[in-house]
C-alpha cells in the first residue's frame, strides 16, 4: 500500500520538436529522480500536460516509469476528466497498467457543487481498489474540497490523501486536528511547502524537483529530521526558483529550468508556446542565478544523509 509521504515529482512530460514523446529524456528525468531519493513520481498531471496527453501516450509514460523503478517507489497516474464516464474508464486502464494510486481531480470544465463533486469522487473511489489522493486545487480549478466534504468521503476507504493547494497553510493544521491520520496531507504548492511540512504535512507533491531533485529531497528530508536551519537555508536559495511553480505558465517555466539543468527540454504542446522574447530572458535569468548561486548551500546539502527510502 502506498504510504503517501515524502517528495513525489509532479513529473512533466518531455517533448521532442515534432511534437512527440521524449521517451529517451524521460527516461532520464525518472533516473535522476530516483537517484535523488524521491519516495513516488505522478504521471500527467497539471505539470506534466495532461489535458493534452492522448491515452496511449499515458500508458507509454507509465510502462517506461514502471520499467525505471523497478517497484522501489510507487508510480501515481492522475486522473482529470470531463465526464464520470471518462474518469472511470482512465481508472480501468491505470489498474490494467499497474499503477500504485491515482491523483483525482474534480470534474474538468463543468463546476460542480458540493454535492455533485463528492458524488464524483466517491463513485470512482467505489469503482477501484487503488489508493487515491484528491487534488483539492481551487485557485486553479474553481472548485474547493472544503474539511466537511471530506467528512463525507471518509466512508471510502481507498480515499487516503490529499495534495493540499489551496494556498492556505492553515488547512495542513485544521486537517490534521479534525482527521488525525486518517488523510495523508501533501503540500502541492512549491512556495508554501517547508512552512507546511513544518506544520505536520506528510509529504511534498513539487514542480521544481524536475530540475533540482536534489535539492528538493533535502528539504524535505531535513525537515523531516529536525535541522531546520539547513533546510531553511536552502529553502531561501530556492525560494525565486519555487516561485515559478505559482504562475500561469507554470508548464514552460519549469520545463525552461529542467533543460538548463539537462533534465528536460522546452518543448511544449500548443496551444501552449515555449518562451519567448522578453518573457524567456527574464525567466531564465532567475533560473541561471539561481544555478550560480548554489555553491551557498552545498554544506546544507552535504548535512542531509538520509538514504532514500527504497535503498
Amino acid at each position: 500500500m502506498i504510504q503517501w509521504q515524502g517528495v513525489l515529482p509532479a513529473l512533466t512530460t518531455p517533448f521532442t520538436a515534432n511534437d512527440e514523446l521524449d521517451v529517451t529524456m524521460f527516461e532520464k528525468s525518472v533516473k535522476a529522480q530516483m537517484v535523488a531519493g524521491v519516495h513516488g513520481i505522478i504521471i500527467g498531471g497539471s505539470l506534466g500536460e495532461a489535458s493534452t496527453l492522448t491515452t496511449s501516450e499515458k500508458e507509454i509514460l507509465t510502462n517506461v516509469s514502471l520499467s525505471i523503478v523497478a517497484k522501489k517507489i510507487p508510480v501515481v497516474l492522475n486522473v482529470a476528466e470531463s465526464s464520470t464516464t471518462d474518469a472511470l474508464e482512465q481508472v480501468k486502464r491505470a489498474r490494467q497498467w499497474n499503477v500504485q494510486g491515482l491523483m483525482l481531480l474534480p470534474p474538468m470544465r463543468y463546476k460542480s457543487d458540493e454535492r455533485e463533486t463528492v458524488q464524483y469522487f466517491k463513485t470512482i473511489a467505489d469503482s477501484t481498489d487503488l489508493p487515491i489522493m484528491i487534488y483539492n486545487n481551487p485557485v486553479d480549478y474553481k472548485i474547493e474540497v472544503t474539511p466537511d466534504m471530506f467528512e463525507e468521503m471518509t466512508e471510502c476507504e481507498n480515499i487516503t490523501a490529499i495534495k493540499e493547494s489551496t494556498r492556505d497553510v492553515s488547512n495542513v493544521t485544521r486537517m490534521k486536528n479534525r482527521f488525525g491520520e486518517r488523510y495523508k496531507i501533501l503540500c502541492g504548492v512549491d512556495t508554501i511547502a517547508l512552512e507546511e511540512l513544518l506544520l505536520g504535512a506528510d509529504g511534498w507533491v513539487a514542480g521544481l524537483v524536475n530540475a533540482f531533485p536534489k535539492e528538493t529531497v533535502a528539504i524535505y528530508n531535513l525537515a523531516k529530521s529536525g535541522k531546520i536551519e539547513e533546510a531553511t537555508q536552502i529553502y531561501r536559495w530556492f525560494m525565486p526558483l519555487l516561485e515559478l511553480d505559482i504562475h500561469p505558465k507554470l508548464v514552460q517555466y519549469i520545463k525552461l529550468a529542467a533543460a538548463q539543468t539537462g533534465l528536460g527540454t522546452e518543448n511544449v504542446r500548443p496551444p501552449r508556446l515555449t518562451l519567448a522574447g522578453n518573457e524567456r530572458e527574464r525567466i531564465l535569468k532567475i533560473i541561471n542565478d539561481g544555478i550560480a548561486s548554489h555553491s551557498a548551500i552545498a554544506g546544507c546539502l552535504d548535512v542531509q544523509k538520509q538514504a532514500p527510502l527504497y535503498a
